[in-house]
């Protein structure tokens, strides 16, 4: 009997027992979505403050390594799994003060076009020469996250971590699509190449178009960085200026420097007025101008006559204009503004931020959010407005066109100002809000890269840091601690040439665009010919 019910149990438990080869398939089809997640990781560590811009090469070689030859179903999720372990790291300073919700809420959206992404990728995989037509694919994401929803969010762009590295001059050429297009392709190049090398080991054979594309894959974008180096000058063409940049720091971190605004103004002036005392006593020389930061003057100087007063007394101090970040209310309507302040005349010239924040500038969907949390919507009760026009101030002769903080993260709001006629450009910012995160240095690479590409000097005033102080070759000169009173002074180049990338404009990104498009179809019209020929 105890036979018998061996023999009788035994197939009962091999049946509910998965086989060691069953457990081995399930694991294999767990690879590749560990390497993809794993892989945007990596994208994520390439980035500033970390000086590792060429992990971003094997980030996408293993991207392409789990894309290549899938169906449009896998390569969704594959690519949403890469957007996730990029963008989370990325972006979890979105939270800094207002918890994870709206962090994974902003990583949930923003990685669903890192999704579509991968199924364009997939689907040009098989094309020849692929590493070409996936590239432009990822750059068209780029562009599309650039504009919507909400008006965009290109944070997270690959030119934006590469301001140390050596593809860097590209940006001159054709701005951040160039650029980022170079480190895309060369990363699938890299792949492209090595797969080509296992494959020749198989079977002793090389497919020689197949190899030469791999090859110059990897080595045109290269090549082309250095070509590229010409382009890149940080010789004055109009002369110099002098110029300060005053950090004046706020009383506490986080939401609430906003509840001290007349502290937040006094610290600035503070500064300014011990920069004019260094100056009479000949420790630094008299500059020509002087930039605040975004939020300097949250009280607005045309309706308190205190605050007007003690920026008055700034600028007669140092005997100079001051560019003055202030928050205004004109005709009803609340703005983000830059004033010129001049010591003689007071208030001349304005600049008005055009590209606001959503959800931190002004509220989208406030009903909806208010019913999540009313603490949410209670944090910005008055909506802010949208400027018009470019910014560019004349100080002292100096053209200087602002880009205000947020705004450095798109292409055309700090080409306008270029085009308009400034010979260097200043990104005011107030990176307070995000206590001691990565947000700043991020930031602080994206005007590395404007610099370089469009060959101008770039300053970058912060209430509480880093503020910095960039020349046209990229090179921070020197930058200030993070929430800590200073100023910076230093003679800087102004330039009036313009670099092929700020001629061309949009051009070099419609371009991809078109290529990942041609690309696309490509693919879909040889799939549908293979089926057609399948099923007769």
């Amino acid at each position: 009997m105890t036979v018998t019910a061996t023999s009788v149990d035994q197939p009962d438990r091999l049946r509910t027992s998965p086989a060691p080869g069953a457990w081995r398939r399930r694991l294999q089809r767990l690879v590749p979505a560990l390497a993809s997640a794993l892989c945007g990781v990596l994208l994520y560590v390439s980035f500033p403050p970390r000086p590792l811009w060429w992990l971003a090469l094997p980030a996408f070689a293993g991207f392409g390594w789990v894309l290549r030859g899938r169906g449009w179903k896998a390569a969704l999720g594959l690519g949403y799994l890469f957007g996730l372990g990029f963008l989370l790291p990325l972006l979890v300073w979105t939270g800094v003060e207002v918890g994870y919700l709206p962090w994974v809420a902003l990583v949930a959206v923003e990685a669903v076009f890192v999704a579509l992404v991968g199924v364009g990728v997939a689907a040009v995989s098989r094309l020849p020469a692929w590493p070409v037509w996936a590239a432009a694919v990822w750059i068209t994401g780029e562009a599309v996250r650039a504009r919507m929803p909400f008006g965009g969010f290109p944070w997270g762009k690959i030119a934006f971590g590469q301001a140390d590295g050596i593809f860097l001059p590209l940006a001159a050429v054709g701005g951040t699509p160039v650029l980022g297009f170079a480190v895309v392709l060369c990363g699938f190049g890299l792949y492209e190449a090595g797969r080509l090398l296992a494959e020749r080991r198989r079977s002793r054979t090389v497919r020689r178009a197949a190899a030469a594309a791999a090859l110059l894959s990897v080595a045109v974008p290269v090549a082309g960085a250095f070509a590229a180096r010409g382009l890149v000058s940080d010789k004055a063409e109009d002369g110099t200026r002098t110029v300060a940049l005053i950090q004046g720091n706020v009383p506490r971190e986080g939401l609430e420097f906003s509840a001290q605004r007349r502290a937040v103004l006094d610290r600035h002036v503070k500064e300014t007025l011990k920069l004019a005392a260094d100056v009479r006593a000949g420790k630094v020389p008299k500059p020509d101008l002087v930039l605040w930061p975004e939020n300097s003057s949250d009280l607005d100087p045309y309706h308190d006559p205190d605050a007007a007063a003690v920026i008055d007394e700034a600028s007669q101090a140092i005997g100079v204009p001051i560019s003055v970040g202030a928050v205004v209310d004109k005709d009803g309507k609340q703005l983000n503004e830059q004033i010129l302040w001049d010591p003689a005349k007071g208030p001349t010239q304005t600049y008005d931020k055009r590209q606001i924040q959503p959800f931190g500038e002004y509220m989208p969907l406030r009903g909806f959010v208010g019913a999540i949390n009313k603490d949410w919507t209670t944090m910005l009760r008055q909506d802010f407005s949208r400027g018009t026009k470019p910014g560019v101030f004349d100080m002292d002769g100096a053209k200087v066109g602002l880009a205000t903080c947020y705004e450095a993260a798109f292409d055309w709001d700090v080409r306008d100002t270029v085009t308009h006629g400034a010979e260097m450009i200043s990104v005011p910012s107030n990176n307070a809000t995000f206590d001691r995160s990565e947000m700043t240095y991020q930031q602080l690479a994206m005007s590395r890269i404007r610099a370089v590409e469009h060959s101008r000097t770039v300053t970058v005033p912060v209430t509480s840091g880093v503020s910095a102080i960039i020349m046209p070759d990229g090179k921070i000169t020197q930058k200030t601690g993070m929430f800590v009173p200073a100023y910076l002074e230093q003679k800087v180049p102004l330039r009036t040439s313009t670099t092929p990338a700020t001629d061309l404009g949009i051009l070099p990104e419609m371009a991809l665009v078109l290529v990942a498009a041609g690309g696309i179809g490509w693919a879909v019209g040889s799939g549908l010919r293979a089926r057609r020929a399948g099923a007769a």
